[in-house]
């Protein structure tokens, strides 16, 4: 299978979401957040850094929750580009 290619606005969307999840993420370590989250630290330096700008739904809800964030906040945030 095919992948197709991410558009620059996906792109863009991923490292939002990477920016604000580190930013919630503090001064709390990758790896404890990746452990209660039940991710690898791994997947989480990707999601921010925008490596995987496109992680699994259950992955960004799991991280919400450890982090206290609501989806849709997070959803608005990453989708709506600031004017």
């Amino acid at each position: 299978m095919v992948r197709t290619p991410l558009t620059p606005e996906e792109r863009e969307r991923g490292e939002r979401l990477g920016r604000l999840l580190r930013a919630a993420r503090g001064d709390r370590s990758m790896a404890e957040v990746a452990a209660s989250a039940g991710i690898s630290p791994e997947t989480l330096r990707k999601i921010e850094t925008g490596r995987a700008p496109t992680p699994a739904f259950f992955t960004v809800a799991a991280l919400a929750g450890t982090l206290g964030l609501s989806m849709d906040e997070l959803a608005v945030r990453c989708v709506l580009v600031p004017v």
